[in-house]
């Protein structure tokens, strides 16, 4: 597969990835509200919050096919900006609310969804990560391969939601759900911190999970 090629399919994952973060944040926060589940529905804000995060990897990708990019353009950093500081409020609205249900003592219908929504994410996660890594090798571009590694955090995030998910289903305890969330707000409070980081440094480079470059 020639160079072009691998970047064309680069781009097509990345629409991927923004059209699937869209509708599982549409499904997740419907059923999060529906069922008063704080897990998935924090869950499926982050969900839209990547959305932002895959449309400045998109228009990256889509600047490689006419030149060698080494740094970010004014659009990529505005879209981490305005990524990071998404993160920045969806965790303290999960934070606000794990404090409201601890209060009121309330706890999730059914956390059934969450499993499924969950199982369905890590699937498309792994084969994105995986097919992401693949082109980012052949293509030698730190840039790409580091996309992967963040569709790495985004499965690792499903992994905390399915098991709080699953539990919560045989134990039927509300705290269950709640540590669900912070699990989910630890996540994004470190992507939103990532996310500033990368508008700081403005490289392109490969790392691993903890400090992907997008």
């Amino acid at each position: 597969m020639n160079h072009l090629k691998l970047l064309n399919t680069a781009f097509i994952l990345s629409i991927i990835t923004i059209i699937y973060n869209v509708v599982e944040g549409i499904i997740s926060v419907y059923f999060g509200i529906d069922d008063e589940a704080l897990s998935l529905l924090g869950f499926g804000s982050d969900s839209f919050v990547e959305v932002i995060s895959g449309i400045g990897i998109a228009h990256m990708v889509y600047r490689m096919k006419s030149s060698k990019v080494e740094q970010r353009d004014k659009f990529e950093r505005q879209a981490l900006r305005i990524t990071g500081t998404g993160f920045y409020i969806l965790t303290f609205g999960i934070l606000a609310g794990a404090v409201f249900i601890l209060i009121e003592k309330n706890k999730p219908e059914t956390t059934f969804p969450g499993l499924i929504i969950s199982g369905i994410s890590i699937l498309t996660m792994f084969f994105l990560m995986r097919y992401k890594l693949s082109v980012g090798k052949k293509l030698k571009s730190d840039a790409i391969i580091a996309d992967a590694n963040c569709t790495k955090s985004c499965l690792y995030l499903s992994i905390v939601l399915l098991a709080s998910s699953g539990l919560y289903e045989i134990f039927k305890i509300g705290y269950i759900d709640i540590l669900g969330s912070l699990g989910i707000a630890w996540f994004t409070f470190n992507e939103g911190k990532e996310a500033f980081e990368k508008v700081r440094k403005n490289k392109l480079t490969c790392c691993c999970k903890k400090n992907c470059d997008n």
